[in-house]
């Protein structure tokens, strides 16, 4: 398992997390996803390492702004 941060900016409310959640779900060998508006933080688990773009890009889709913490 491998765990790994970012900074997510642009996220207010449950709606912000709920939007992040479902599109860094979708990418391959995701575990788990635990995001909070109130800190700005994504912590994404997965069964092996992940591209930082790949996340990146997910976070971007939803409408939001993540950088690797």
């Amino acid at each position: 398992m491998t765990t790994t941060e970012f900074a997510v900016t642009g996220m207010t409310c449950s709606h912000c997390e709920r939007s992040v959640t479902a599109e860094v779900t979708q990418l391959d060998g995701v575990t788990a996803v635990d995001v909070s508006a109130a800190t700005g933080k994504l912590v994404v688990t997965s069964a092996a390492p992940l591209d930082d773009a790949a996340v990146i890009t997910a976070v971007d889709e939803a409408g939001y702004q993540a950088v690797r913490a």
